[in-house]
């Protein structure tokens, strides 16, 4: 009797113990993606060269190519969802895409609320001054006392106010700060050194690059929402199979000149 009743007993646990595995294995993102066929991409769409909207309105740049490319390898479709920087991170915590793909440094902060794949992209954070300023930053213990431009929420915003003295001014993106430091209003602006280029060469004002930061270097990675280790191993091999092909350093090579895969000796 006892050996039935336990017998018993022991059959919807075991049943449930297999509904709980099953939902355990349908919760990982890769599974949904791979059932949905189609990868949702956070991204601003407003970051040149990395990634903007062309003549024709379609997304372009480096980060549109790599997310493109990751989705080609996961066998599934890129749909990209533009988001403001501010509020890219919790979008993609609650859900509005899988991953980003937006050059988002891989920090501990971050990592507190997100999962991140291996780097993609290796880069430093430089300053960035007017044409006819005779001053030369090195670093940003120079800037004490001066009024720093950066982008709101971003890892420079992060780095900047971690120096006691500056005037951290923040802004919605590149073009609000780069037209207050050609009019005056702030000393210097810092942003990621593989844009320099692009926007002092577009935004038609009397700048000029600065200093590169020492130890100011960046790992930049795909963060995705917490708890999905095979979408984890998919993505690093997607990213792994670029290095190795050798398509990553040819996107690398196409949009900067450089092979930023791989960090900086």
């Amino acid at each position: 009797m006892k050996t039935w009743l336990k017998t018993l007993c022991l059959v919807p646990l075991a049943a449930a113990a297999l509904v709980g595995t099953s939902a355990a294995r349908a919760a990982d993102l890769l599974d949904t993606v791979k059932s949905a066929g189609v990868l949702k991409i956070g991204i601003e769409g407003t970051y040149p060269p990395f990634n903007y909207r062309g003549a024709n309105g379609d997304l372009e740049g480096f980060d549109v190519d790599v997310a493109k490319a990751v989705a080609a390898k996961l066998g599934v479709k890129p749909v990209f969802v533009t988001t403001e920087w501010s509020g890219i991170i919790g979008g993609l915590v609650s859900g509005k895409f899988d991953v980003i793909v937006n050059q988002v440094a891989i920090t501990d902060e971050r990592k507190k609320s997100v999962d991140f794949s291996q780097p993609y992209v290796y880069s430093a954070a430089q300053l960035i001054q007017r044409k006819d300023d005779k001053r030369e930053f090195k670093s940003l213990d120079d800037l004490k006392g001066k009024k720093l431009g950066v982008s709101l929420g971003s890892n420079y915003n992060t780095l900047a106010k971690s120096v006691a003295g500056i005037d951290v001014r923040t802004y919605p993106g590149a073009p609000e700060y780069l037209r207050d430091l050609a009019s005056q209003r702030i000393d210097a602006a810092l942003n990621d050194r593989l844009m320099l280029a692009y926007l002092i060469k577009t935004s038609n004002l009397p700048l000029r690059p600065g200093a590169v930061l020492q130890g100011a270097n960046e790992s930049v990675g795909i963060p995705f929402r917490k708890g999905n280790p095979q979408f984890a191993k998919a993505i690093d091999d997607a990213l792994t199979q670029m290095k190795q092909d050798g398509s990553l350093a040819k996107l690398s090579q196409q949009w900067f000149g450089e092979d930023t895969s791989k960090p900086a000796k």
